[in-house]
């Protein structure tokens, strides 16, 4: 069984059937044949950040695209410190 996808556009109009239609999350979800649980997080995810809901495949919200940054930072960083202690332990190996 493969995995439901859903369209931004849909899931905002869901949680705006909730939110300003007065439905209920659990006639909603029977009138969209979605899981209740699945609406719930839907709202609660566009209630916190309304803007950045729901981000199309292959883009990132903000916040993620900072911490992928940070990460590819450390990694350089970490590799910059590694190699003079790599570069000493190949020359006191060539000494001896």
């Amino acid at each position: 069984m493969q995995r439901r996808r859903f369209a931004r556009e849909f899931k905002i109009e869901a949680v705006r059937l909730i939110r300003d239609g007065g439905v209920s999350v659990a006639q909603a979800a029977r009138d969209l044949d979605v899981h209740e649980n699945v609406l719930r997080k839907w709202v609660k995810e566009f209630a916190a950040d309304p803007a950045q809901a729901f981000p199309v495949q292959g883009q990132l919200k903000p916040e993620q695209l900072e911490v992928e940054r940070l990460r590819r930072e450390v990694a350089k960083l970490k590799a910059e410190r590694d190699i003079p202690k790599k570069a000493a332990a190949y020359f006191a190996r060539e000494a001896l």
